[in-house]
Order: structure tokens, then C-alpha cells, then sequence
């Protein structure tokens, strides 16, 4: 399943709606999601959101839209 993760890119500023950014990760669960994140960033996850059917087809519609692979 694909996963939309709204973060703010480090966690000692405050989150501010204009600075939050997102990534996209292929998971099996939103809980694989987070820690793959947190292992992986510095990132303060805001939200984690499953995408599937017509969600999932507009965001790939996105030129931003890339699924993030972590080594």
C-alpha cells in the first residue's frame, strides 16, 4: 500500500502549515511507515495517510510524486 507521510523537516521547530512537505512510501502497514521514517530522518511526522483508488490516482498525477526508497 502506498502511504502519503506529511512531515516538517526537523523536530525542534514548530510545525507551520506552509512549511510541511510530504513523501510517499510503499508499505505494508502505516505502523512499517512511521518507523521507516523515523529510522531513516530527522522528520517530524504530522500525519500518515493511506492512499488507494481515485486518492491514489490524483496524487501520482502530482510532478512531485515519487515513492521514497530508504537504503
Amino acid at each position: 500500500m502506498i502511504f502519503k507521510v506529511l512531515y516538517q523537516e526537523n523536530k525542534k521547530s514548530n510545525p507551520k502549515r506552509e512549511f510541511t512537505k510530504s513523501l510517499y512510501l510503499d508499505c505494508d502497514t502505516e505502523v512499517d511507515a512511521r518507523y521507516l521514517v523515523e529510522q531513516n530522518t530527522d522528520h517530524n511526522i504530522e500525519f500518515i495517510e493511506p492512499l488507494e483508488g481515485n486518492h491514489l490516482d490524483y496524487e501520482k498525477k502530482n510532478p512531485d510524486f515519487k515513492i521514497t526508497e530508504f537504503k
